[in-house]
């Protein structure tokens, strides 16, 4: 019986399924542990959106409205009026369009000027709104 084949029975194998099924057991009677507080990391450091010209002129101009009150704050849900930061940031964005002048593409140039025109028009709009102590 020249075509008997030798059948050659590794014992590691053995052993380390043997390691596996030991392993499997403990994590069924041990309670899973959270993973390093995933749901309070991703309440304090949510993800971000890829960085870009356009996300951070919408940034700012979001953080002029909601200094020109009309955007309540995202954390406190107040709304409040400080007209000396709206200003500083309608200023920013046109810094921005200056120092940018020539390098934008044409989305981009419609973006800015956009953002500018609005911010401004309400910044006029709410010259009389009170600010809110």
């Amino acid at each position: 019986m020249a075509d008997d084949k030798k059948i050659i029975i590794d014992e590691d194998w053995k052993s380390q399924v043997e390691a596996e099924r030991e392993q499997a057991a403990q994590a069924k009677a041990e309670p899973a542990a959270p993973a390093a507080n995933e749901d309070s990391f991703e309440a304090t450091d949510p993800p971000m959106p890829p960085a870009s010209f356009e996300m951070l002129l919408t940034t700012l101009a979001t953080e002029a409205l909601m200094a020109l009150g009309q955007v309540p704050h995202p954390v406190t849900g107040k709304v409040e009026v400080k007209r000396n930061q709206a200003k500083f940031l309608i200023d920013t964005v046109d810094v921005l369009r200056q120092k940018t002048a020539g390098n934008l593409s044409n989305t981009e140039q419609q973006v800015i000027d956009s953002l500018l025109h609005q911010m401004r028009l309400v910044f006029v709009q709410t010259a009389d709104v009170p600010a809110k102590p």
